[in-house]
C-alpha cells in the first residue's frame, strides 16, 4: 500500500515542478507573481527564464531518476532538492512577499518533498 502512495506522490511532485518551470518559460510575469515576488516591469527577464529552466530540469531529473534508477535514487534527489523550496521561502520573505506565500507555498512544499523522500526511503 505504501509503494503506490510514495511513487504517486513523487511523480506528482516532479510533474508539478516541471509545470512550474514551463509556466516561468511561457508566462514569466504571472508565474513570478504566483511565486510570491512579482517581477518588476523594467526588470531583467533572463532571471525568470533561469528559474523556469531550473525548475523544469529538476522535474525532468526527478522523473528520470524514478523511472530509471528507482525509489532510493529519487529519495536522495528529493532530500537534496528540498533545499530549493526552503531557499525560496527565504527569498520571498526577504523581498517583500507575504508570510502566507512563503510558508503556505514554499515551506509547505519543502515539508512535502521531505515527507516524500522519507516514504521513498522506507520502500
Amino acid at each position: 500500500m505504501l509503494t503506490p502512495i510514495a511513487y504517486g506522490l513523487a511523480i506528482l511532485l516532479d510533474l508539478m515542478i516541471l509545470f512550474i518551470g514551463c509556466r516561468f518559460l511561457l508566462a514569466p510575469r504571472p508565474a513570478a507573481a504566483g511565486y510570491g515576488v512579482p517581477a518588476k516591469a523594467d526588470g531583467d527577464p533572463a532571471y525568470l527564464t533561469v528559474k523556469g529552466l531550473r525548475d523544469g530540469a529538476y522535474g525532468l531529473v526527478g522523473l528520470a531518476l524514478l523511472a530509471f534508477a528507482g525509489a532510493r535514487a529519487e529519495a536522495w534527489f528529493m532530500l537534496m532538492v528540498a533545499v530549493v523550496p526552503l531557499g525560496d521561502t527565504i527569498v520571498v520573505l526577504r523581498n517583500g512577499g507575504t508570510k502566507a506565500v512563503a510558508f503556505g507555498i514554499h515551506f509547505a512544499t519543502a515539508v512535502l518533498v521531505l515527507a516524500c523522500a522519507a516514504l521513498l526511503f522506507v520502500l
